[in-house]
Formats: C-alpha cells, sequence, structure tokens
C-alpha cells in the first residue's frame, strides 16, 4: 500500500498519533519497565485500521512493530535503572536462556494464531494483572523468595512466550511475579527493563519470520515488523524514557501500582471490545 495512496490529512493524522504514542509509551518504559509495548499495541492497531490494513494481520503487524521499537527504549530505559543500583542482575542473567526460548515458542504460535486470538491474549493478560496492582495487598505472597531452578526457567520462558504474544518488554508479568515473591516495586521494575532487551531482540526477528510473505502489508514492512512506523516511534521513545525513570524513583510503592493498574485495566477494556 504504497504511501501516495493516503490522503494527505490521514497522513498528519496517522504522523501526529505516531508521535503522542511514542512520547507516551517511552515515559511508561521509564516508569513501568514494560518497554512501552502496552500501549504502543493497541494505537497500532488503531492506526493500522484507519489507513486500511487488513484485519487478519493487522494485530500481528501491530505486535511485531512494537517489539522492533521496544529494542531501543528497553536498552535506554534498562542502562537508566542500572546507573540508579535498582536492577537485580543475578536474576535478569538467569533468564539468559529461558526467556529467550519462550520468545521463539511464541513466535511460532503466532504465525498460526488469529488476529482475535493475539487480542484475547492481551486483554486477558493485561486484565488480570491490572487487577491484582489495583487491588494488591502485602499478604498476596508466593513466597519470600524468588524460586531457583528448574521452575525459575519454566517461569522465564512463559514470561518471555506470553509477553512476545502481546507484544511487551515483558513488564506487565515480571512486575508481577517479582512483587509476589516479595520483591520492592522498584526492583521489580528496574528489572523488568531489562527483560525488555532479552524479549524484544529476538522478537523482532521471530514476527519477521512469522509474516515473511504476508500479503497485504503496507509499505517498507519486512514480515510482521513496519518500519516507517519504527523509524518515527524508536527516537521519540528514546527521548522519553529517562523521564520516566526519574519519574519512577520520585513515586512511592503504591502509587507506582495504582497507576500501573489502571492502565493495564483500560488497555485490556479496549482489546475486549474490539473483539465484538
Amino acid at each position: 500500500m504504497p504511501l501516495t495512496d493516503f490522503a494527505a490529512g490521514e497522513l498528519v493524522l496517522l504522523v501526529a498519533a505516531v508521535v503522542a504514542t511514542g512520547l507516551t509509551a517511552g515515559f511508561l518504559a521509564g516508569i513501568f519497565g514494560i518497554g512501552g509495548g502496552a500501549i504502543m499495541v493497541p494505537i497500532f492497531y488503531q492506526a493500522l485500521g484507519f489507513i486500511g490494513i487488513d484485519e487478519s494481520i493487522r494485530m500481528h503487524l501491530s505486535v511485531g512493530t512494537s517489539l522492533a521499537v521496544i529494542v531501543p527504549t528497553s536498552i535506554r530505559s534498562f542502562l537508566g535503572h542500572q546507573a540508579k543500583g535498582a536492577v537485580d542482575m543475578e536474576l535478569l542473567k538467569s533468564y539468559v536462556i529461558s526467556v529467550p526460548t519462550g520468545v521463539i515458542a511464541a513466535a511460532i504460535a503466532a504465525s498460526y494464531l488469529s488476529s482475535g486470538g493475539l487480542r484475547l491474549v492481551f486483554a486477558v493478560i493485561a486484565f488480570v494483572v491490572g487487577l491484582r496492582l489495583l487491588f494488591n495487598q502485602e499478604s498476596w505472597r508466593l513466597g519470600d523468595a524468588i524460586p531457583g531452578n528448574p521452575l525459575r526457567s519454566v517461569i522465564g520462558a512463559g514470561i518471555g512466550f506470553f509477553s512476545t504474544l502481546m507484544g511487551i518488554g515483558g513488564g506487565v508479568i515480571n512486575n508481577t511475579f517479582m512483587t509476589l515473591y516479595g520483591r520492592p516495586i522498584h526492583q521489580a521494575v528496574a528489572t523488568s527493563s531489562g527483560m525488555g532487551v532479552l524479549i524484544s531482540v529476538p522478537g523482532v526477528f521471530g514476527y519477521i519470520w512469522a509474516g515473511w510473505g504476508s500479503e497485504g502489508l503496507p509499505l517498507l514492512s519486512t514480515g510482521y515488523v513496519n518500519w516507517i512506523a519504527v523509524l518515527l516511534m524508536i527516537p521519540i521513545t528514546v527521548f522519553a524514557a529517562p523521564l520516566g525513570v526519574k519519574l519512577a524513583h520520585a513515586l512511592n510503592k503504591r502509587q507506582l501500582e495504582t497507576g500501573f493498574g489502571l492502565f493495564l485495566l483500560l488497555v485490556s477494556l479496549r482489546f475486549f471490545v474490539s473483539l465484538y
């Protein structure tokens, strides 16, 4: 679909939406360690529908493109949190094999799932995690220490799998996992930014493979990754991420949890509505 087919007004609106999304996603990446995907995916989905991308590939393209944008955003956010000494590097290193394994499995699954299936996965996980954060109680614990292997590897693979299907950097799931085992929310947020790197890099290649040769892709797409959107979004999200990092370390635990929970519930509602 060449850009010349777009009305000038539609292109202006699309670019404006991408810019606004980039600022918001980058800022949220720094605050919540989520890589920004939880907001990029639903907005990409709407924007692609606006320019006439077929429903059968729209969600896949949104997820794949989101993962590509998350790569530099997660790196920038991770470096910011690491500089503050907030990242659990031991935990992150233990995920180096298991998380990418889950990512690869998810890319294979995505090549078979429908657009509605991907939206349902996104909505259910965001809803459950959002409720848990919004109504969180200190007594809601699975234990006082994060499990070791082999359970930790299974959990890491699961985080990589479901995060890749959602097009997120892992923060949505990893934040919940770490806090359920008694880790401070600030440490969970910081460590999740590192998870975003482990998920997004192999995830991009996975979605390129999954969408290779698909029909109806917009101009300058490689598989399910659209490079026009990526190139517009990356500098904006990289710029905004450090601003979010600063705010994350200025907020208390309950403020982070409440804000994150409300955000996820809104995103979940949007995708549930899109299924009907």
